[in-house]
């Protein structure tokens, strides 16, 4: 009898998590262990509710433990700009800034050939449904500046083409960027949307 067993599957498990491998998990297990009554028993329970109740926002795509998320409720977020993300972790990334005050639309990843992802397998359509249901005056592209990211962009812009407003996020150097760390795409596109002083 193997009196690890049900240790080394949680060690196991844990590694699988983005950013953990087996060493890292290995030290995070016994961290829990040691603080079983502080941090283990409660993330136990949490993340039990969270297994039963996580679900996907059935207009936007964000995940919340309603059918409908707290931004998609919002009257306050219904400011007629619609805010489209690659995944869940881009709309987080940009609620975390607090700039943005209208409502997203996650996609559920980009347009790719090599994949065989088309746009019958992401979210697009019911993005052109959302413009047209809504009253969305403005659609902001937030994808990633990858070939998929902007072939995505495109095809949206020509599905929405005349529809609405469509405007992209800013591409350049970072703040507190230095030149001499920038790959030469991110240097291409700071010279090519360079603005006056």
């Amino acid at each position: 009898m193997n009196s690890t067993r049900d240790i080394d599957n949680l060690i196991e498990l844990m590694a699988k998590l983005p950013g953990l491998g087996p060493r890292s998990a290995r030290r995070a297990v016994l961290h829990l262990i040691r603080k079983r009554a502080l941090l283990l028993t409660p993330l136990a329970d949490v993340m039990q509710v969270v297994a039963e109740t996580a679900r996907e926002c059935l207009n936007c795509g964000n995940v919340g433990t309603t059918d409908i998320c707290d931004i998609c409720e919002s009257e306050k977020r219904a400011t007629g700009e619609l805010c489209v993300v690659e995944g869940v972790a881009d709309l987080w990334a940009m609620e975390r800034a607090g700039v943005f005050k209208g409502r997203y639309h996650v996609l559920g990843g980009t347009l790719s050939a090599l994949d065989a992802i088309g746009p019958q397998d992401l979210r697009i359509p019911k993005l052109v449904d959302r413009v047209t249901s809504e009253n969305i005056t403005e659609v902001i592209l937030a994808l990633n500046a990858t070939i998929d990211g902007q072939t995505t962009a495109h095809y949206i812009a020509d599905q929405l083409g005349g529809q609405v407003r469509l405007t992209t996020l800013a591409q350049g150097v970072p703040i507190g960027g230095e030149l001499d760390y920038l790959d030469d795409g991110t240097i291409t596109a700071a010279l090519n949307a360079r603005k006056d002083i």
